[in-house]
């Protein structure tokens, strides 16, 4: 059974398998800030963004960046490393908007 899932996944051992399923576990909670969007959209009946979305792409962009680096993969690394960037600026400017309130 182990072997048939390594070839499955392309791993040639255990270490390469945990690897796998952190990349998999960052691009699962990457894609659930699309599902918590969607859903409060619809509750607004608006397009919104709520600060779930961001939280949620900072814990999957820094997952895929760790994975990334693990894989010594440059243009997934420079991707991973500039989302994150955005992602935090805009907490950052949550938190002033929040702040001048």
């Amino acid at each position: 059974m182990k072997d048939a899932v390594f070839a499955f996944l392309h791993v040639g051992g255990w270490r390469e398998f945990w690897w796998v399923m952190i990349g998999l576990a960052g691009q699962l909670l990457f894609t659930a800030r699309f599902l918590v969007q969607w859903l409060a959209s619809e509750r607004a009946r608006r397009s919104v963004v709520p600060v779930a979305f961001w939280w949620f792409s900072i814990g999957g962009g820094l997952i895929l960046l760790a994975y990334a680096i693990y894989r010594r993969d440059p243009v997934f690394v420079l991707g991973q490393g500039m989302g994150l960037f955005i992602y935090l600026r805009n907490l950052w400017l949550i938190e002033a908007e929040r702040r001048a309130a």
